[in-house]
């Protein structure tokens, strides 16, 4: 059943290293799309969340305090769904149809990241994991 553990934070870390690749070398078109979305400092949130999703995700991936990483993911999406998918603020029946996918997407990664979270801090042994989890048994 490790290898199940493995593959599951593979595939779930995949999501955000890809993004993270996008968020840091397209950041000034992303920026222009989150501006118009009413984020402050866009730019610096581009980067910010790109660095948050890099490293989180190789967090998952490498099992380097995967508890952290996990909950650090999660913490970031949680304001990003609220702001830059706010479907019930949208007119367009298809833009508020994609927007309701991307929140209710990120609800489902947000419920995955806190799985892994509790997952990891019931054992000081994670699976194909260079670290135990910082937070401990709790």
């Amino acid at each position: 059943m490790d290898i199940v553990f493995l593959v599951g934070r593979v595939l779930l870390a995949l999501v955000f290293l890809l993004s993270a690749v996008g968020h840091l070398t397209q950041s000034k078109g992303m920026a222009q799309y989150a501006q118009s979305k009413g984020v402050p400092a866009a730019e610096a949130g581009v980067i910010a969340s790109g660095v948050v999703f890099a490293l989180g995700g190789l967090g998952l991936v490498l099992g380097v305090w995967t508890d952290v990483a996990a909950l650090l993911i999660a913490l970031t999406l949680i304001p990003v769904s609220f702001v830059m998918h706010a479907f019930w603020k949208e007119s367009d029946p298809a833009a508020k149809q994609a927007e309701q996918i991307n929140f209710n997407k990120n609800l489902a990664l947000i419920g995955g990241l806190l799985v892994v979270f509790y997952l990891v801090n019931q054992t000081q042994d994670i699976p194909a994991g260079i670290t135990g989890p910082l937070f401990g048994r709790w």
